[in-house]
């Protein structure tokens, strides 16, 4: 078998790989011949892989961003009046970066959360593709829960002296149950630091109620029974599951360093994303028919073999932004449909150098000289295209540079596409015309 072949082969199985990838968790298939009836849906398998340590598991569910999805749009103003101005951009900064957290450990999947300033206010906007429970999500969001333990004291014992002790001295809280009660707790757990203090503070009040503050509000004050070693505790209360969940969600995500207040809250609809993929997706088939049709139409066989390259490059595109996974927003899809476009250039510059090679040459060593002399420019071409797409995402986040989720969105899969339009422009094109049309 010919070396162009086993290539070509390779080609087709990785292509058959993504083609896995990018088909959707549920294929119904209905048809009807004569009496015969077929209705099923088929259920593609996700990736399930166990081997010792070894575990990866993969939905490759195609991920959409807010305006696609629907979900919920925070808007949060940050108080930053008592911080001095040369630390206020940090403290946002840090505001930003906790919210974040507390949203990853909420579980919403690619959120976007930004800093916006603008006429002397400070915003952290958050939003949260999927999420329709608002509520919920700005009580875990927005809370400052900062976390302190306190004695105490007085003369009727009811005075509360805050120690130390506070949540900055936290390596991890997750939620257990009570093995008395069977009710949630909060099960926590001190860096060396912290397991340092709390032993000295409860041999100091063996006997004694220690009580747990959170926003100063007690939630627990249980009675020392003995001097705690080793940086473990727990904080009981009357807690409902979800209620010890967000608690842990919050401490490990840490206290906010400025309060923070809710200006604006939106939950967005599906129904114009839903809207706006239909368009999308039936633009680009438009679009994708007559490309196809030109590359065939202008070069014949050779724009077939072009035509199954885009074939590829598209199934390539929508396995890797499920793999990875991608966020898809609608500047996202623009990004694909322009990568699209310049996929099928690559082939039109050699193609167009094959004419002039062919005239002078056999046909196998015009088509090796074609994409040797084309390589320049669509290099210079592509290179230009990533470094736009580079500065649009500003990875870096530099400041004199945008910041827009939507923006980075349409950069991101732009940048993909072009790498992508690379590989099947110089190396799958190349191959299936070696196999399929040049004779060896």
């Amino acid at each position: 078998m010919r070396a162009s072949f086993k290539k070509v082969l390779l080609i087709f199985f990785l292509s058959a790989i993504a083609l896995f990838i990018s088909l959707p968790n549920q294929i119904p298939i209905k048809f009807k011949i004569g009496k015969y009836t077929l209705d099923k849906t088929l259920i593609r398998p996700n990736l399930d892989i166990t081997a010792g340590k070894l575990s990866l598991h993969k939905k490759f569910d195609l991920v959409l961003g807010l305006d696609l999805a629907g979900g919920s749009h925070l808007v949060f103003e940050a108080d930053v009046s008592a911080i001095d101005s040369s630390k206020r951009k940090p403290a946002l900064q840090g505001v930003r970066d906790i919210m974040e957290r507390r949203v990853n450990l909420f579980g919403v999947s690619e959120p976007n959360v930004q800093i916006s300033s603008f006429e002397g206010k400070d915003r952290i906007i958050v939003e949260l593709p999927g999420v329709k429970d608002t509520d919920q999500a700005i009580s875990i969001i927005g809370k400052t829960a900062q976390l302190v333990f306190a004695e105490i004291g007085g003369e009727d014992q009811t005075g509360i002296i805050p120690t130390s002790l506070t949540g900055a001295d936290l390596k991890t809280a997750e939620v257990k149950f009570d093995n008395t009660t069977g009710k949630p707790v909060v099960a926590i757990e001190f860096d060396a630091l912290g397991a340092e203090k709390f032993a000295a503070l409860t041999e100091k009040n063996v006997g004694k109620p220690l009580a747990i503050l959170l926003d100063n509000e007690p939630v627990s004050a249980p009675i020392v029974q003995e001097k705690i070693s080793g940086g473990s505790a727990q904080i009981s209360g009357s807690f409902t599951l979800d209620e010890a969940r967000n608690l842990a969600i919050q401490l490990n995500a840490g206290a906010l360093p400025v309060p923070v207040k809710l200006v604006e809250q939106r939950t967005i609809g599906a129904t114009l994303g839903a809207e706006s993929v239909s368009r999308s997706v039936n633009a680009g088939l438009v679009g994708l028919s007559m490309v196809l049709l030109f590359m065939i139409l202008a070069y014949g066989k050779l724009g077939f073999i072009a035509d199954l390259g885009l074939i590829i490059f598209g199934i390539l595109t929508l396995a890797l932004y499920k793999f990875i996974p991608v966020v898809l927003t609608l500047p996202g899809i623009a990004g694909f449909l322009l990568s699209v476009g310049m996929a099928v250039d690559s082939n039109i510059l050699i193609f167009e150098r094959f004419k002039e090679e062919r005239l002078r040459r056999p046909l196998a060593d015009a088509m090796e000289v074609s994409f040797g002399r084309a390589w320049d420019s669509i290099r210079d071409a592509n290179i230009a295209t990533l470094v736009t797409a580079f500065v649009l995402a500003n990875p870096f986040d530099w400041s004199f540079l945008q910041a827009s989720g939507p923006v980075r969105g349409f950069a991101i899969t732009l940048a993909l596409g072009i790498g992508l339009s690379l590989f099947t422009g110089i190396i799958v094109v190349r191959n299936l015309l070696r196999a399929f049309i040049v004779k060896e």
